[in-house]
């Protein structure tokens, strides 16, 4: 069966645009304050908050709040309230989109909000929460904590190389981009997880 999560990006390989390339960090600032950069946003260090704080802007520090009181709800009624959800959902699709611009995949500015982006998420609802999974959801969480750390890494390493080679030739190597889709997919599947959107275990995969 599928993963319930999917995060898809339209390939954008050649002909990328050298002057945003240049700036993106700068253009991407609002975008991160808002949804935040390049990291796990809910467990990833000691400390949720500092880890919120840095990586997954306002709105996902506002999601972890909610992910909270999910956790209760979900561990003792099996009930993840729907607007909860909804907002958590709308946080992680535009942190999809803005991962995607901030990290080279994307030339298109990201919208502020909700709307048609090159970059997509969906969950698909679950029929029954496993409310055992939940209530050990940051232990389960931690061998993708180690993972995501090495891999994260070696993302920030070849963006830096795209960075350059979109400079130079204009194209965004395919080997370095296919490995950038995998890492965005890999990240945002653990943190749905985290955010208890969905109760199977993300896979060790970048497919």
């Amino acid at each position: 069966m599928p993963y319930p999560v999917t995060v898809s990006v339209e390939r954008k390989v050649t002909d990328r645009d050298r002057l945003t390339t240049a700036f993106r960090i700068i253009l991407a600032i609002p975008h991160i304050i808002l949804v935040g950069g390049l990291g796990v946003a809910v467990g990833f260090r000691a400390h949720a908050s500092e880890s919120l704080g840095s990586h997954g802007g306002i709105l996902g520090f506002a999601a972890f709040l909610l992910a909270v009181v999910s956790w209760f709800t979900i561990v003792i009624g099996g009930t993840h309230i729907i607007a909860i959800r909804q907002f958590t959902i709308f946080y992680m699709r535009w942190r999809v989109r803005a991962l995607a611009y901030l990290m080279l995949l994307e030339d298109a500015y990201p919208p502020f909000g909700d709307a048609p982006y090159p970059a997509s998420f969906e969950a698909v609802d679950p029929a029954a929460r496993d409310r055992l999974t939940v209530a050990f959801r940051l232990v389960l969480a931690i061998p993708h904590f180690i993972v995501l750390f090495f891999l994260l890494f070696a993302w920030w390493i070849t963006a830096v190389v795209a960075w350059f080679a979109i400079l130079l030739t204009g194209a965004y190597p395919e080997g370095l981009y296919d490995f950038g889709v995998g890492c965005l997919r890999w990240l945002l599947r653990v943190e749905s997880y985290l955010l208890l959107l969905v109760d199977e275990y993300p896979p060790f995969s970048f497919d």
